[in-house]
């Protein structure tokens, strides 16, 4: 690559659907010439939406990774999902880039995923631009959409560019920064108020600047236009350009590209990455520079299965020059791979490339055991960066083959999937022995189904599963059980007496927090040993005196335990937040033994937590509602109905409202459909797992009434 690491520009286009992203980077590859012909959604043709299931809805499923080469400058360009329903692939998008374009519909208006890539974006703190696309289209009314970027976004948001006519009579766009002498006629935007606007958030990122600006009133367009990308990287401007990627026009598509390429900002005046060096009391945070000469760090981003290249792995290089000759390491694992090469990616196609610099972003084929988070080096020691954050998938299905002789294939074809989509995962419940998969929602299902019958010529029956309730308890008690068999020759014998507790309210999460809360000498005068379970939250305390249940009985006797914590004992489903006391029991010198012990423990172990008041716990969402003003009043009515409970609610620009509320999941599982026939469509929401709390009364002698437990004495 002849590139340098200045050179070098990566920018995500995120935004709402249907705000146009796709058609805009298919405008930039076709400006910059990296393409011979403009693709396009409408025909198919796109270089970004290249999948199958993305031609035929026309509308994008997947982050698209492509590249091109302009005045010298190579821009790494990220094209991302704007349905809600595929918030996974966008947030992924934002993971290896150093500037978000966030892209506005000038009809739609700023939407639910702009307002939340705009804020994702900011969260990660990339340099930040605006384009309000469409601009040719009908009923478009500038200014009031300009007013509610500013009021929504800050006074950040200030014009680079102003359209020339908006509408069908729109014609492209005139500088803001370097206006002409006299103002185009057809210009409805004042010039002058909008450069002041600007040179206020552009002076705002550097001292000197602004004292010249504040002593002199003015600061020459030379001085702006070189502290610009300054004032870009450090978020006191946010850019907001104009155009309209329509095939025949593309307008204000090269002032777009103009400003990617000289005011974005490169690896090295980007926001640095930080990773931990080092592991146990000697870790400790490094920034990580992005020089060639630097220890070689990358991360992964996005990973794929393609059916004629095999396993992709994509990587952003952080720091290090590499080759496709050397072992990348995994630091997830320590385990070396060597990749079949390096690949510059554009869209589905790739070629091979022979070095890798800080800056670029590239994929490895072939290298199975590379995860979206990993980080990749040339040694173990290298820095390792903290794996990205995703909202916990919600919607789930039951599953299962549709062919008899299937079921071995739909758990490998499933994990491919989830290794791609970290907001689609697969888990089979111990309980109800179901295979069930979670996604963001009813169509990201339906396309993981589509897939499976694509990739892996797999068919699979889909229906609603049990919500994942949790058992626990609310109060002390105590409980003892004799195991004894005899039926000829050796017989059967152990007894124990349990205490239980709950640890629901305490916040232990380590045996650690455990001994130092709850299981001590203060409360348990003699323990001999006490274990922690964190993926329970469950205490087995060995408090037995005297030796009257040996101490070689004693793991057995937890185990037993441990078995009933999947099986539940009040409805069937599992349970949590609990601690076992053993502090007594009885033995026979021959007839005891693991098995017999670990049968009374499980009996025991039901016995006391029946009598400690049990309860259920359900799964609660954190929800968040964007509608029009006008239906918050049947929204708010219509969330009430299904137990859920209203935490803040506010008013938007573009009169719309923000209600956010806490509900049960079980309540919630079909809300897109509600949410639809309510607002007329025009309401969205997004919604992520919170925390398990207690069922209401009612509703829980409703559950463990339907619920048939086929308990039999174990004997």
């Amino acid at each position: 690559m002849a590139h340098q690491v200045d050179d070098i520009r990566t920018v995500a286009l995120v935004g709402h659907e249907v705000a146009g992203k796709t058609s805009l980077a298919d405008a930039l590859l076709f400006k910059a010439k990296a393409v011979e012909r403009r693709g396009s959604v409408e025909d198919g043709s796109s270089v970004s939406d290249f999948d199958e299931e993305e031609k035929k809805h026309k509308y994008s499923i997947d982050s698209s990774l492509l590249n091109f080469d302009y005045q010298g400058k190579r821009v790494y360009l990220i094209d991302t999902p704007g349905k809600p329903d595929f918030i996974g692939q966008a947030l992924g998008g934002l993971n290896p880039v150093d500037t978000a374009i966030v892209v506005i519909s000038a009809t739609a208006g700023i939407q639910v995923n702009t307002r939340r890539m705009f804020n994702e974006a900011g969260k990660r703190n990339l340099a930040r631009m605006i384009v309000i696309n469409k601009l040719d289209s009908e009923n478009v009314h500038f200014d009031d959409l300009l007013k509610v970027i500013r009021d929504t976004f800050g006074k950040a948001c200030v014009l680079l560019n102003a359209p020339l006519n908006v509408g069908p009579g729109f014609s492209g766009v005139v500088s803001v920064l370097t206006p002409p002498a006299s103002p185009p006629a057809d210009c409805k935007v004042d010039l002058a108020a909008a450069r002041s606007l600007l040179l206020d958030a552009i002076v705002e990122a550097d001292e000197s600047l602004m004292e010249k600006y504040l002593s002199e009133g003015d600061v020459s367009t030379d001085e702006l236009t070189a502290a610009f990308p300054k004032a870009l990287a450090a978020g006191t401007v946010i850019p907001i350009l104009c155009t309209a990627a329509k095939k025949d026009k593309d307008l204000g598509v090269e002032e777009l590209l103009e400003a990617i390429i000289k005011d974005t900002p490169s690896p090295t005046t980007a926001t640095r990455h930080k990773g931990m060096k080092g592991t146990g009391d000697k870790a400790q945070e490094v920034v990580i520079e992005p020089s060639v000469t630097g220890e070689f760090v990358g991360q992964v981003f996005k990973t794929i299965s393609d059916k004629f290249v095999g396993s992709l792995s994509y990587f952003r290089v952080l720091s290090g020059k590499a080759t496709p000759e050397q072992t990348l390491i995994s630091l997830r694992t320590g385990h070396g791979h060597r990749a079949s090469g390096f690949l510059l990616i554009q869209g589905k196609a790739n070629k091979p490339i022979t070095q890798a610099i800080p800056g670029d972003i590239i994929a490895v084929a072939k290298v199975e055991d590379l995860h979206i988070g990993d980080t990749v080096a040339l040694n173990t020691n290298a820095p390792k960066l903290p794996v990205p954050k995703y909202p916990t998938p919600m919607y789930g299905l039951a599953v299962e083959p549709k062919a008899r002789g299937d079921e071995q294939k739909i758990s490998g074809s499933l994990h491919k999937i989830a290794d791609e989509d970290p907001t689609f995962k697969m888990t089979r419940d111990a309980q109800t022995k179901e295979l069930v998969i979670t996604g963001t929602s009813q169509i990201h299902l339906d396309i993981v189904q589509k897939r499976l019958k694509a990739r892996y010529d797999l068919e699979i029956i889909t229906h609603e599963p049990k919500v994942a309730y949790r058992e626990t308890l609310t109060a002390m008690a105590e409980a003892e059980y004799q195991h004894k068999k005899q039926s000829g020759g050796r017989g059967q014998y152990g007894k124990v007496h349990f205490r239980v507790y709950p640890l629901k309210d305490l916040g232990i999460k380590s045996e650690e927090e455990l001994l130092e809360k709850f299981a001590n000498k203060s409360k348990f005068e003699k323990m001999r040993s006490a274990h922690y379970d964190p993926t329970y939250n469950f205490a087995f305390i060995d408090h037995i005196v005297g030796g009257t249940v040996p101490i070689n009985f004693i793991p057995a006797v937890e185990k037993g335990c441990k078995e009933v914590l999947d099986q539940g004992a009040l409805a069937g489903y599992r349970m949590q937040d609990v601690a076992v006391e053993l502090f007594f029991g009885k033995y026979h010198d021959v007839d005891s033994s693991e098995a017999a012990f670990k049968t009374a423990a499980r009996m025991c172990f039901k016995k006391a937590f029946r009598e400690a008041r049990p309860v259920l716990l359900e799964p609660i969402v954190h929800m968040e509602v964007t509608l029009p003003t006008k239906y918050t009043g049947d929204i708010l009515k219509d969330l009430n109905g299904k137990r859920a409970r209203v935490e803040d609610q506010d008013s938007l620009p573009g009169d719309l409202a923000v209600i956010k509320a806490i509900a049960p999941l079980a309540e919630m599982t079909r809300y897109a459909a509600q949410l639809g026939s309510i607002t007329q469509g025009q309401g969205s929401y997004t919604m992520e797992f919170s925390h398990y709390d207690i069922v209401p009364a009612n509703v829980q002698q409703q559950i463990v009434s339907k619920t048939k437990m086929s308990e039999e004495e174990e004997e």
